[in-house]
This record gives structure tokens, C-alpha cells and sequence, in this order.
């Protein structure tokens, strides 16, 4: 699994949401391409502990879907999203776009750090783990919109 953390990881997804345009279409789900840049800022968030979205510890989540989220296997296209990361407003495309770029660039300044504090549902995870978790949904919804 890729992560994150690596340069030629975080060079590849930046490259591909360069290739995004406000009149990106999804090739599934609701989501328009705004609301998709705005919608992968809260995992990075919720990481660099910029917002924990009212989380609350899961032992659901940790038991069934905590693997999932850095393991190779690709997510299925449709997934339904938490409730935290929906919205249905209108979202401005470049403002989106530059935010979640710099929470990215961000987040690998941190690829050092060894530790890191608990995910307020899913409880610890390793450098390794947060670094793949953030490559696997930005690469998901990249593919989403065809980049």
C-alpha cells in the first residue's frame, strides 16, 4: 500500500488533483468535484487534530472497519459516507482545492513523526497506518473523478 508519507506517493496525488477542474464530473456517486475536495480535507484534519468532528471512540468501527481503511484492498465504488463528511452545499471549487492542498503538503511535513494521538472513533494508529489510510481515500476519490 502506498502512503502518504512517501515523496513519490504525495508527488502522484498531487499531480492528479492538479488534473481536477471545477467541471470534473464523478464517474459515481453525489458528490460534485467541490464537495469531494471539501469532503477529503476531514480525514487529514481529524489527523493533524485541526477538528475531530464530535467522534466518538467505536468498538464497531475498530473491530470492522478500522483494516480497512489501510489495508491493499480498494474500497468498493458507493460507499456510504459518514455523516460528518456529507454535505450538500455548494462548495467553491479553487478555495476547496487550495485548502485540501495545503492540508496534504501539511500532512507530510509531519511523515517524521513517529507517533501520533488516538482517531477520536478508530483509537491508534501507526506512522505507517495514517500514512496509507490518507493515500487509499484521496487515491478513492481521485479515481472517483478520473484522475
Amino acid at each position: 500500500m502506498k502512503s502518504l508519507f512517501t515523496l513519490e506517493a504525495h508527488d502522484e496525488i498531487m499531480k492528479r488533483l492538479n488534473n481536477l477542474d471545477e467541471n470534473s464530473v464523478a464517474n459515481w456517486g453525489k458528490m460534485d468535484v467541490s464537495q469531494m475536495l471539501w469532503h477529503c480535507q476531514g480525514p487529514i484534519n481529524i489527523q493533524l487534530e485541526k477538528n475531530n468532528y464530535g467522534l466518538k471512540p467505536s468498538w464497531f468501527a475498530k473491530v470492522f472497519f478500522k483494516k480497512s481503511l489501510y489495508n491493499d484492498k480498494p474500497w468498493r465504488k458507493g460507499l456510504p459516507t459518514a455523516k460528518f463528511l456529507k454535505t450538500n452545499d455548494t462548495k467553491d471549487f479553487s478555495s476547496e482545492k487550495e485548502q485540501l492542498t495545503t492540508l496534504i503538503d501539511e500532512a507530510f511535513s509531519h511523515r517524521d513523526k513517529s507517533e501520533w494521538n488516538p482517531h477520536p472513533a478508530f483509537g491508534y494508529f501507526t506512522a505507517q497506518q495514517w500514512g496509507e489510510m490518507q493515500y487509499k481515500h484521496l487515491d478513492h476519490h481521485l479515481k472517483q473523478f478520473g484522475v
